[in-house]
């Protein structure tokens, strides 16, 4: 059985015509021959809608009690039972009244869908959740009904109800939406032509956005690449240069021009990690993009032009917006540049824009990259040390009196020249050699104060000096990178060792390796998201870090998994080079989430060896214990029933009560094995409500000899909340299964007790008691632990009072009794001193047996 289809008629505002429209369709689709039947439907007195409900099918709604009065609900039972091809449910946002089976209405809808049953509602568009806060600061009423929108996003079809607002104005002063004395106040109210032409626009944006997702649907399951220009949709090209506030901005414009345009803001790293791109410069831009009310998205890619082409294509864009080039005249000799080779490439159904800024021909600058690994204050240290220090050096040398000689004086300036390179890397140390390489010339080398070396010994040893320099500044910033390389290949090796020592171990615990995540990151929030196809929605299989995101889209950092799971982190966006170890991380997650359903499987597949078990232990129960209470049925029966034997009155009725208890007995037997069925399939549904117990627990000694139990059940006991069927059966077993083993003559004591918000009730019989090892297993179905002498069984009495007093939100424990027997201890919940009954009226009424001894 498949799921229904859900149909939609989406008013613009009340009175437009969808229920009109609704029962329209009804009759369209009556008259082709589908079994149509109306669920509920609102009129509101309105004649017209009224009429179109003749000819139509109506399922009577149920009538429930509020308040002072009487209101009737769609009857989803009745619904259910009747099972038309299409149900025709009205107002979807409805409220339903307390005590119905569901909150909202809504929520019945969902029933009927799972049901396999076409559904065709309707909703007004200021009952969508998201629009609440808006239609308020519009029309200045809040809206207490609401559905959310992914209920009606999620619909099969969505048809949009529209009219202008001078035409519904028209409607409302002919009577057609209310009764001719609250118009002039709706007209001066809610109905004024603003209201209704906001409420018309919201309506008109929300649709197209539907239409645009169900567009973005088809284009992917058919492989379409090409532009189809349907609505303007403008990507933004960042570089993490400062120029990209300013294409943010224009490309806002250019969307503002056109009604419905939508900005796309992409930024595309290089795998590598060797990026430009300033991480809080790109955090402000994703910040200004948002606010403006675009969208963000992070990209990696080594081809940037074909890569950005790549992104355009696939969300459907018309236009493009790219800065003019920060690079220098001579630097095109490496290539035309990004704009140049996306204008050419980009055909003719992309436009692209080249917007001019105060960044350009400035140069891109130094790599950031290497810089932050050594930190800005280490930086500006090896600048100092290489170019102050020279200079410093070269005024203390030559105020001393005592030469040390070029030799001495060259081996001091490549000392600094070394500091510079352990703590600026290799353009300080650059800078410093060839500074030093000046000063040794000018104010070292003779003649001195000029640029020229008269020994040529000199002019070698300065070549020298400059060649060491630059081959210790190389070396030294080389061995820096790597020892940076290698801490972070360790670090990375760490990281994949424990993933790789959990998969080793077999750890399922997801929220432990997303916070081991979060931590190697310094994230704020991580989250594991997954949807059961690409038009479900995203939900969240497992999240770690104060307010997850819910969507991929929302986050700082995303990184898929396979085609429905997605890591989501917020917090910063990282380097390119963490992507491998996120990869890592996220493949594990999906590892341990698998592993997590397969345990879940298979604790399932254990609970359906258990009930195989129970099964199997149900037949060798059925052929001893059912067949001979049969066998004695049989035997009295064909015994009355012999010609040739004359019984006396006293035999007679000797053999009738013989089939009496056996009657009894499999009476008995039957209602536990029914019971154990129930709790074993998870069929068993409470009606909780206030009970007295002095008023059920005589009802449940029906079953036992007169004299055997002993009540000491006091007045002034709370109300407790339970089923009173469930509890009556619950305490039946327990007392039979107390008179079964206690000793003859003596009587079985059931008392009762309130202590804070419970109220226990207590069994206590003289018998030979129960181990303690055993005192859990007496509970489980079909475990006897020695026949009593007097009664039988399948062993199911107290595994069905457990189940029951468990179903009613108590508890059922065995304990001693003091001088020998064992005691159970039923535990139910109180009545609050206020009255109210917690869950007791939210319950559907199950369908139930008579209540009885089991």
């Amino acid at each position: 059985m498949g799921r229904g289809t859900l149909r939609i008629y989406l008013g613009a505002a009340p009175g437009v015509g969808k229920t009109y429209a609704m029962l329209a369709e009804a009759h369209r689709r009556t008259e082709r021959g589908t079994d149509c039947a109306v669920a509920v439907v609102e009129h509101h007195g309105r004649p017209r809608t009224e009429a179109l409900l003749h000819g139509l099918e109506q399922i009577p709604p149920r009538t429930l009690a509020h308040r002072d009065g009487v209101r009737t609900e769609m009857d989803v039972d009745a619904v259910l039972e009747r099972r038309p091809a299409v149900a025709l449910v009205d107002e979807l946002a409805h409220t339903n009244v307390p005590g119905s089976r569901n909150p909202k209405r809504w929520q019945d809808v969902q029933e009927l869908l799972a049901a396999g049953i076409h559904v065709i509602s309707t909703v007004n568009i200021q009952h969508l959740e998201s629009l609440g806060d808006v239609v308020e600061s519009i029309t200045g009423v809040r809206q207490r009904e609401t559905v959310p929108d992914e209920v009606v996003r999620r619909a099969d079809q969505i048809e949009l109800v529209d009219m202008s607002p001078q035409a519904l104005r028209r409607r409302l002063a002919h009577g057609n939406v209310h009764p001719p004395d609250k118009v002039d106040a709706a007209l001066s109210n809610y109905f004024r032509p603003g209201n209704l032409t906001a409420l018309r626009e919201l309506a008109l944006l929300w649709t197209a956005d539907r239409a645009d997702e169900y567009l973005r649907q088809y284009r992917g399951e058919h492989n379409i690449r090409s532009t189809w220009q349907a609505r303007e949709r403008i990507v933004v090209g960042l570089t993490g240069g400062p120029e990209g506030r300013t294409l943010i901005r224009r490309a806002v414009r250019l969307a503002e021009k056109g009604a419905g345009g939508e900005v796309l803001a992409v930024y595309i790293a290089r795998s590598d990690g060797l990026t430009a791109a300033s991480p809080k410069e790109l955090a402000v831009q994703r910040t200004l993009i948002e606010d403006l009310g675009g969208s963000f998205h992070h990209v990696i890619g080594d081809d940037i032009p074909a890569a950005l082409l790549e992104f355009a294509r696939g969300v459907n864009a018309t236009q493009i917006v790219l800065g003019s080039s920060r690079r220098k005249t001579w630097q095109y000799v490496f290539g035309p540049g990004v704009g140049t080779t996306v204008a050419r490439d980009s055909g003719p159904d992309l436009d692209v824009h080249i917007v001019t800024h105060e960044e350009v021909a400035k140069g891109r600058g130094l790599p950031v990259a290497r810089a932050a690994r050594l930190g800005r204050s280490r930086i500006t240290a090896g600048w100092l040390v290489g170019v102050v220090g020279p200079a410093l050096l070269t005024l203390l040398l030559t105020h001393v009196e005592a030469h040390l000689g070029l030799a001495n004086d060259m081996l001091l300036f490549l000392s600094l020249t070394v500091a510079s390179a352990l703590l600026g890397g290799l353009y300080p140390a650059l800078a410093s050699a060839a500074l030093g390489s000046f000063l040794l010339n000018w104010f070292f080398a003779p003649p001195l104060h000029r640029m020229t070396v008269a020994d040529p010994k000199n002019m070698v040893a300065i070549a020298v000096f400059f060649g060491v320099a630059v081959s210790v500044a190389s070396v030294v910033d080389l061995a820096a990178r790597r020892t940076h390389q290698a801490a972070r290949l360790r670090a990375e090796s760490e990281v994949l060792s424990f993933l790789a020592g959990s998969v080793l171990r077999g750890e399922t615990a997801l929220d432990a390796l997303l916070e081991r995540l979060r931590e190697t990151f310094s994230m704020e929030s991580v989250a594991l998201l997954e949807r059961a196809s690409d038009v479900e929605p995203w939900t969240r299989a497992a999240s770690v870090g104060p307010a997850p995101v819910a969507r991929p889209e929302d986050a700082d950092v995303d990184m898929p998994v396979g085609e429905h799971l997605a890591l989501a982190l917020t917090g910063r966006v990282l380097p390119a080079e963490d992507r491998r170890v996120l990869g890592a991380f996220a493949a594990q997650a999906a590892v341990v989430l698998d592993r997590q359903r397969l345990v879940d499987e298979a604790e399932e597949a254990r609970r359906l060896a258990e009930r195989n078990k129970i099964r199997t232990a149900l037949l060798a129960a059925v052929s001893h214990d059912l067949r001979t209470p049969l066998a004695g049925i049989k035997a009295a029966v064909s015994s009355l029933r012999a010609d040739d034997v004359e019984w006396s009155e006293e035999d007679r009725a000797e053999l009738l009560a013989g089939i009496e208890d056996g009657a009894d007995r499999l009476h008995h037997l039957v209602g536990n094995l029914l019971d154990m069925s129930r709790l074993q399939t998870g069929t068993v549904t409470p009606l909780l409500r206030p009970v007295d117990l002095d008023e059920v627990v005589p009802m449940a000694l029906g079953g036992v000899p007169g004299g055997s139990v002993g009540l000491d059940i006091p007045e002034s006991l709370p109300m407790v909340v339970v089923d009173q069927g469930l509890l009556e059966r619950a305490v039946a077993n327990i007392v039979e299964n107390a008179v079964k083993h206690s000793p003859a003559g003596t009587p079985v004591t059931v008392a009762a007790s309130a202590l804070g918000a419970r109220v226990e009730l207590r069994v206590a019989d003289r018998g030979p008691g129960v181990p303690d090892d055993a005192k859990e297993r007496i509970f489980e179905p079909f475990q006897r632990l020695g026949d009593a002498p007097r009664g039988a069984g399948v062993g199911l009495g107290l595994a069905v009072a457990r189940g029951f007093a468990e179903a009613m939100d108590g508890t059922l424990t065995a304990e001693d009794t003091p001088g020998g027997g064992l005691t159970m201890v039923l535990t139910l919940r109180a009545v609050t001193p206020q009255g109210l009954v917690p869950r007791a009226l939210t319950l559907p009424p199950p369908v139930r047996e008579k209540a009885g001894p089991s």
